[in-house]
Formats: structure tokens, sequence, C-alpha cells
């Protein structure tokens, strides 16, 4: 459960820093650093967001139930003549 609350977490947190990266180009038109820190910043949230994603998908605490996933896949029956 708590890797769930992380990559929730951390995609918030890329997304905010993916605005305010946004404001700080808009406002200060390329004359201050802040959006190259913000830049960095939002790198940074995005390996950690990918280092937990496989994290959780190698160690089988995230998965999928989508059809194609093998894991969950049931052979159909077969019609019996």
């Amino acid at each position: 459960m708590w890797l769930k609350v992380v990559i929730v977490f951390l995609f918030i947190a890329l997304l905010i820093s993916l605005i305010s990266g946004f404001a700080f180009l808009m406002k200060d038109r390329g004359r201050t650093r802040r959006t190259w820190h913000s830049l960095t910043v939002r790198l940074i949230l995005a390996a950690l967001l990918m280092g937990f994603l496989f994290f959780g998908v190698f160690t089988g605490r995230l998965g999928s139930k989508a059809p194609w996933d093998a894991r969950h896949f049931t052979p159909p029956a077969s019609a019996a003549p």
C-alpha cells in the first residue's frame, strides 16, 4: 500500500514541478535560472517515479489485470462434440 502512495505523491509532485517551471518560464522570460532548477527537480522526480514503478513491477507489488497479462489468463473451455 505504501508503494502506491509514494507513486501518487511523486506523480503529483511531478505535475506541480511542471506547472511551476512553466510559470517561471513565462514570468522570468529566461532571465533567471529558476526554470533550469525546476527542470532539474522534474528530472529527479521522474527518475524516482520510474524507479519505484520498476521496483513495484519486478517485486510483484504492482501488477496488471489486463486480459493480455499471462498471469491472469484462463484458457477457454473446449467445446465437447
